[in-house]
């Protein structure tokens, strides 16, 4: 499938537009230290992160889930990806597993035929494979199809957070959705773009679901045509995740999370620091504590 450029972004040979940070962060709607979040992140070749991420996709797959409430374990998406039906689990659940999947190949061939663009037409067709017959619509924007009601997303105590209206046409969020591409192109860094783009289109609620699933998916396919490893929040970091998100949504202030996407794939060395801790908690955990001093485990 060719998805090429589309009205809503300037082609690659434009100049980027002069936009400074307090104009920047008006245009998204929220903030964040640009210095800290635009530290280096480890690059290698596409063919090399691309390779990376078709190993770890049923890890992906499984993260994702897990982060929608998903009780499908490692093993079993592992099984279910490889062709096998895996009893005891309702089929929505399996077919969530199978439409992260088709949403993360879509995007990967994309970024491997050098065809991905952040676009509006790309995040409709990640849309229509990760949320079809799960959202109340699919492939479009709030308003864009024959339903006009709003949405809201829950943030416990905190109350709830409110996203742009749905307008019948969905107009709105169209021209909300474009203002922000134009401006997310003065990042230099594809991280904080990618990143911030993530951000963007979980704050403004562009779909009636899967919002938080297809905004990482094209975040990933920013980090991938740029070299950069994509980034696979831990399953076990579920309320991390959950906390950094709601933290966003309250305080406008996007750092925190930010930087907890950049420990989870793209800065390598952080990546590796955090599933080391996950591994030892986990023993620790299971009573599997190693004493490496007597090269025995410990009770």
């Amino acid at each position: 499938m060719t998805l090429g450029h589309s009205s809503d972004m300037p082609d690659a040979g434009e100049v980027r537009l002069a936009v400074d940070d307090a104009e920047l962060f008006a245009c998204l709607g929220f903030r964040w230290d640009r210095e800290r979040v635009c530290r280096p992140v480890d690059v290698a070749s596409i063919p090399e992160v691309l390779a990376a991420f078709d190993r770890d996709m049923a890890g992906h797959v499984w993260a994702a889930a897990v982060l929608e409430g998903n009780p499908f374990t490692y093993p079993e998406v592992q099984t279910l990806l490889e062709g096998i039906t895996v009893g005891g689990h309702k089929l929505s659940d399996e077919q969530q597993i199978l439409r992260l999947r088709d949403g993360y190949v879509l995007v990967r061939d994309l970024v491997r035929s050098g065809e991905f663009r952040l676009t509006k037409q790309t995040s409709d067709e990640v849309h229509a494979a990760i949320a079809r017959e799960e959202a109340l619509e699919w492939g479009q924007f709030r308003g864009e199809g024959s339903l006009v009601t709003s949405v809201t997303v829950n943030l416990g105590r905190f109350g709830a957070h409110e996203p742009p209206a749905t307008t019948p046409g969905g107009a709105n969020l169209r021209e909300i959705h474009c203002r922000g591409l134009h401006a997310l192109e003065a990042c230099e860094s594809p991280f904080e773009r990618a990143s911030a783009y993530f951000l963007f289109a979980a704050a403004n609620q562009l779909y009636f679901d899967g919002n938080k699933r297809t905004a990482r998916t094209m975040m990933n396919g920013v980090l991938l045509s740029a070299g950069i490893h994509a980034v696979l929040v831990p399953a076990q970091e579920r309320v991390t995740f959950n906390d950094a998100m709601v933290d966003f949504y309250v305080t406008r202030d996007a750092t925190a999370a930010m930087d907890l996407l950049g420990s989870c794939g793209p800065r390598v060395q952080e990546s590796r620091d955090r599933m080391a801790r996950i591994t030892r908690e986990a023993r620790q955990n299971a009573g599997l504590d190693v004493d490496r001093g007597a090269g025995r485990a410990r009770a």
